[in-house]
């Protein structure tokens, strides 16, 4: 086990009006953007003769959805996979009644697996398990799955580095609750830390894939050539920190509360993300390609507040409290709706393709 920490940032459970599972619309359409892009991966590179060759019987073909969350979405990719790998079983003139699958959904011990798994179709091709735990460690036996999923997931950290709470430190992040206008030795931290994380992870999934399995993400980047400062998604987060700042000013938080406040999720550049896996050198990069979205003209006020909200509340009521939840976010959707941010289109949403190497 790594000794990674525990500290659980589940996205709002439940079916309620901010809850995950009512307000991942962006996150579904990028997992639709990446449907086909799933099943060529699986038409193209799923090596179905070693799969079939094996002396198991019936055949048991093993899915992991890592970061499933608990709403809609999950479920739609795993019958998206299951679909493709059918197609693919069926080419090889297989009989399809000898092909089972097993899907284990997994996310951190806090995630509302009750609601997730209330939504299982009554008709699903699969049979189901939770698998709580952090995905940074181990979490099933040695070459027990034939496919990974994880989606919109790995740019959460495992865990805040621990020089931005060390005020001698000169990462110590005071007054911010991010990197983006922090000195250079808060980004560096961040960096190290999802390095760190993105080890642990592949190293993990190494020896849960059978060899020649594969592993398909879609990693939320910044895009190469984008500074930090002309990021979209991290102006809604400047939007935060003033809106923290101002409570700060009128009595609502201390000043320690905030300085003491992270946000632990990092979004490497393309660049920096292949180059983390070439250096792991367990999986080869099968695809890496741009999710290409609609155009759109960006969100709703209402539906952009519900999103940040869905994401964000179960951090911030754990650190700040419950009492100023609803007066955070007052305020965060004034700001948004003063500076006229309703749109995302810079994020550079990535499908990366890995198969695991023969030792």
């Amino acid at each position: 086990m790594t000794g990674i920490s525990t500290a659980s940032f589940p996205m709002k459970g439940g079916d309620g009006a901010y809850s995950y599972a009512n307000n991942s619309s962006y996150q579904r359409e990028g997992l639709e953007c990446a449907e086909d892009l799933i099943k060529e991966s699986v038409a193209e590179k799923l090596d179905m003769k070693e799969f079939i060759s094996s002396s198991s019987s019936p055949k048991l073909f093993t899915i992991a959805d890592l970061g499933c969350s608990f709403g809609p979405n999950t479920l739609f990719v795993v019958e998206n996979i299951i679909h493709s790998v059918e197609l693919k079983y069926h080419s090889f003139g297989q009989n399809q009644e000898a092909l089972e699958f097993l899907v284990l959904f997994s996310d951190r011990a806090s995630n509302d697996f009750n609601t997730l798994f209330r939504s299982l179709p009554s008709d699903k091709k699969y049979f189901a398990a939770g698998v709580p735990g952090l995905f940074q460690d181990r979490l099933v036996p040695k070459a027990s799955l034939n496919f990974v999923h994880c989606s919109y997931s790995l740019h959460w950290l495992s865990k805040i580095p621990m020089e931005l709470m060390d005020r001698d430190s000169p990462a110590w992040n005071k007054g911010r609750i991010f990197y983006n206008h922090s000195p250079d030795e808060v980004s560096e931290a961040y960096s190290a830390q999802f390095a760190k994380d993105m080890e642990y992870f592949l190293n993990a999934r190494a020896e849960e894939l059978v060899c020649g399995g594969l592993m398909a993400l879609v990693v939320p980047c910044i895009p190469d050539g984008i500074s930090k400062l002309e990021f979209s998604d991290f102006k809604f987060l400047d939007l935060m920190e003033e809106s923290l700042k101002d409570m700060v000013d009128v009595g609502l938080l201390t000043e320690d509360k905030v300085d003491s406040f992270n946000l632990p999720l990092y979004q490497p550049t393309p660049v920096e993300l292949g180059a983390l896996i070439e250096r792991n050198r367990r999986f080869s990069i099968e695809k890496m390609q741009r999710i290409v979205r609609p155009a759109r003209k960006g969100y709703g006020l209402q539906s952009l507040i519900s999103m940040i909200r869905a994401i964000w509340e179960e951090l911030i009521q754990d650190h700040f409290g419950t009492d100023i939840v609803d007066e955070l976010f007052d305020r965060l959707k004034k700001k948004i709706a003063e500076s006229n941010l309703s749109s995302l289109e810079m994020v550079a949403d990535m499908y990366v393709l890995l198969r695991r190497k023969i030792d």
